[in-house]
């Protein structure tokens, strides 16, 4: 009988960079050779940077077996998190929500979006954005399984490619257990 371990979720330490950094590069490695050369090399070099990012308002990380697993970073606006004012988006943004590869499907992504819901329900914001591209379909599914909307006119345009914006209504969301919030 396979016994379900414990996944614990809190806010990251100072400590934790380097951990963070491996499993955002092992989640995200999926990627590598769907995109372009100069591309990839850009993002991970993006990646990398954002483990320590002044703009990022918190930190959360997922613990299995006391080994760091799964993070997301929450940053206040799209100022903070993409240097884009004009998107107008002024309440929290999940920017890297990762888990590595050898233990999806346990829900650890679920339980850090959750966090990432009830921390920007306690600073008072009404909404919580993200922005996804094409390539990360099984990403888009578990955010629509959440009920995160799409929200077109919080698209970025880079090149040719469209990154996809998404949000979710704090007051509205079932997504801590069935009650609304509002």
């Amino acid at each position: 009988m396979m016994t379900r371990r414990a996944v614990l979720i809190r806010d990251a330490e100072r400590s934790d960079v380097e951990a963070i950094k491996k499993v955002l590069l092992d989640a995200y490695s999926q990627y590598e050779f769907l995109l372009e050369k100069e591309r990839w090399d850009q993002y991970k070099a993006d990646i990398v940077k954002s483990v320590t990012d002044t703009g990022v308002k918190a930190r959360i990380v997922a613990e299995l077996d006391e080994e760091i697993v799964g993070s997301v970073f929450l940053y206040p606006s799209s100022d903070a998190a993409y240097g884009l004012p004009e998107l107008n988006i002024n309440t929290p943004i999940i920017r890297l929500l990762a888990v590595a590869r050898e233990v999806r499907g346990l829900g650890i992504a679920t339980e850090l979006i959750r966090a990432s819901v009830r921390k920007s329900l306690r600073w008072g914001a009404d909404t919580l954005h993200l922005h996804t591209n094409e390539l990360m379909y099984a990403a888009i599914r578990l955010y629509e399984q959440l009920g995160f909307e799409r929200a077109n006119d919080k698209d970025i345009i880079k090149g040719d490619s469209v990154v996809k914006s998404y949000r979710l209504h704090l007051k509205e969301t079932t997504i801590l257990g069935g009650r609304k919030h509002g």
